[in-house]
């Protein structure tokens, strides 16, 4: 029979994830395979699951939990030669890597979505700072996801996000950044930089129809206005970003981004380190399950149907 492995992060979803494990367990099952499923035990401890989970020879890997555990297993299996195709339950607070790929986070959609067996090659970035999937970010906002607490995501779910925004919301990041694509160096004061492969961004719509397996990725910088700042943001999400000033959108490959201040980047919303992001694509480096209806964010291929 084939295998699939089963990772979970029992923290996730307000603490719910452990019970929904034997329903996954048993849709995954019905499909023809036998299941290993893997708790994990420390923040971190998803990258040496999955790693060891590709180098068992595992045909399916199954990941349970928010953004920070798909990042975990995303840089686990890229330490391996032989990657095993992806589906994902959602259950964190945010999930955009979820809302991108049309999964749901209601338990029984997602697993239908597996189920139905649609699959894709998605874009990757590699980093100097490891790998992530949807978004590299630097500046106001960015640590939000790190900086609420475990605790307070249990209690409030999304709104504990947003109480966490509140406090940043008169306190406007000034970055000094150079960004150099390969083609052009350019050199300001930023507040916001957003490498991003994905729909959504903290909940937020930021790429109206991403292409998620062409081997580019979106580079939107937002510079520092005095007073404004917030202001473009919100216009942002709302209007194309190229109509507005002061920000600007890119299609790049790869680049170099070097901050002179000590801001931490942000990983899929995890902490990732201060100062350089060498960061390039890896073009269609990961098969995943999604939904069908997001066809459109693979045009470069056609999806695959696995069962």
């Amino acid at each position: 029979m084939k295998k699939c492995t089963i990772i979970y992060n029992p923290i996730s979803g307000r603490g719910r994830t452990e019970k929904e494990i034997p329903r996954v367990r048993e849709r995954v099952e019905s499909l023809g395979f036998t299941c290993n499923i893997k708790r994990t035990q420390r923040p971190g401890n998803a990258v040496d699951l999955a790693e060891k989970a590709s180098a068992d020879n595992t045909d399916l890997l199954v990941i349970v939990g928010g953004d920070g555990t798909f990042n975990e297993c995303l840089n686990g299996l890229m330490r391996a030669e032989r990657r095993p195709l992806v589906g994902f339950v959602p259950a964190g607070t945010s999930c955009d890597i979820a809302r991108t790929l049309g999964i749901s986070k209601k338990t029984h959609k997602s697993l239908d979505t597996i189920a139905e067996g649609h699959s894709a090659n998605m874009d990757i970035v590699r980093t100097n700072q490891g790998y992530f999937t949807y978004v590299g970010a630097l500046g106001n906002y960015v640590d939000i996801s790190y900086q609420t607490s475990d605790d307070k995501k249990e209690k409030l779910g999304y709104l504990a996000y947003v109480l966490s925004g509140v406090k940043q919301f008169f306190r406007i990041k000034k970055i000094r950044l150079t960004i150099d694509d390969g083609k052009e160096s350019v050199e300001g004061t930023f507040s916001l930089v957003l490498v991003v492969n994905s729909r959504h961004v903290a909940g937020f719509k930021v790429i109206d129809s991403p292409v998620l397996d062409d081997g580019r990725i979106d580079l939107v910088t937002y510079r520092h206005i005095p007073f404004l700042n917030n202001l473009l943001y919100a216009l942002s999400f709302l209007f194309d970003t190229t109509l507005l000033p002061g920000i600007r959108h890119q299609s790049v490959a790869k680049a170099r981004i070097l901050s002179e201040d000590p801001y931490r980047w942000s990983l899929d919303g995890e902490r990732g380190a201060i100062g350089l992001l060498d960061f390039e694509v890896e073009k269609q480096a990961l098969r995943v399950l999604i939904n069908g209806k997001k066809r459109q964010f693979f045009p470069n291929q056609s999806l695959r149907k696995e069962w």
